[in-house]
């Protein structure tokens, strides 16, 4: 980071695009322009404003979001080269789409903030942007779960942890992605505690009602999320799969439909799906046993028999695998607010 008097605020870039969500921009300069003044404030004791957030785009002028909401920028990234930290949020670029022209302007300027000392950050598929910098480069980083397939095919140097919220690197951790969406409080909770103090992290974390999102980001994804691709007889394959995952010999089943020889089925289903068909059938049958401990009192061992696996054992190793948490943490993690809550709210 450069250097700076010690009381001047840090300057923090938040990039805007018309494919940012606007919710998660000014959710950012919201939190940190409060560091040092929200709690201070609130406890009648001296505020000193700790960051100095400003909106970003390449033009300086209004834009309108892709979800119809309009971001008045503080300026162009041309009149900010040297921010302490560059904040990309999400971006509705969706997997397999070309993404826009401009951001390959908006990356150099990253690479010559980053060049400068600063620390720069991605939210989600803003990490689609960062890694167009190439700043990622053979370092690990995360992005959110649903884009695993398409990040992985743009970036094949990029080590991708798609079950980390949060994850530091490159030389001084001074690139950092966080997961999905919200993993946004996160990000801002983890700088505030790094370049500021642990205990102004937890303030904030107080008067705002943020959170670590500890357990990862697996406990949210949903698994069945496949590569897209136009094999038909792959694609018949995985419509009876769908009807009959917890069939006892289900690849059995699926290469005898197919009319191929075991190893031909195999290697055409990975080439479509990127999964083996064992793999496929598990991600159905762990998907279908987290809809049921969301939706019903049945035991994860009754749970396990009812999405085809013999032993309760070998079910709860793979879920805790392909989910983060054990069946009944995830059934508390997940449970809903109680009805009370509903009935004040209609109160």
């Amino acid at each position: 980071m450069k250097q700076r008097k010690p009381d001047d605020p840090l300057a923090i870039a938040i990039v805007a695009t018309p494919e940012a969500a606007a919710s998660v921009v000014y959710g950012i300069y919201e939190v940190m322009s409060s560091v040092g003044l929200a709690w201070q404030l609130l406890h009648r004791q001296h505020p000193a404003p700790v960051f100095k957030p400003v909106v970003l785009s390449m033009d300086g002028q209004p834009l309108r979001t892709f979800n119809g909401a309009t971001i008045h920028p503080d300026g162009r990234f041309a009149d900010h080269p040297s921010p302490d930290i560059v904040i990309i949020p999400d971006l509705a670029v969706m997997p397999g789409d070309p993404v826009p022209n401009t951001y390959s302007a908006i990356a150099d300027w990253i690479c010559g903030a980053h060049a400068e000392g600063a620390i720069v950050c991605s939210v989600c598929t803003g990490s689609t942007l960062l890694a167009m910098t190439g700043l990622l480069d053979g370092e690990d980083a995360t992005t959110h779960w649903a884009w695993e397939n398409d990040f992985r095919s743009r970036f094949p140097r990029i080590k991708l942890r798609k079950e980390r919220v949060l994850v530091p690197a490159g030389e001084g951790h001074r690139v950092i992605t966080a997961g999905s969406t919200t993993s946004w409080h996160d990000l801002l909770l983890y700088l505030i505690a790094r370049v500021h103090s642990l205990e102004e992290a937890r303030r904030i974390a107080k008067f705002f009602l943020l959170q670590w999102h500890a357990d990862g980001q697996l406990p949210f994804a949903s698994l069945t999320v496949t590569r897209q691709h136009k094999d038909p007889l792959v694609g018949a394959a995985q419509l009876w799969a769908g009807d009959n995952y917890a069939s006892a010999t289900p690849v059995a089943a699926m290469v005898e439909q197919s009319g191929l020889t075991e190893r031909s089925f195999l290697r055409r289903f990975r080439a479509a799906t990127g999964q083996s068909p064992i793999e496929y059938v598990q991600t159905l049958r762990i998907e279908e046993a987290k809809h049921l401990l969301e939706t019903t009192d049945m035991p994860p061992d009754d749970i396990a028999g009812e999405v085809g696996y013999v032993e309760a054992s070998s079910f709860r190793r793979l879920f805790r695998k392909l989910v983060g948490l054990s069946p009944a943490a995830y059934r508390r993690r997940m449970l809903p607010p109680p009805a009370a809550f509903f009935q004040a709210a209609a109160g």
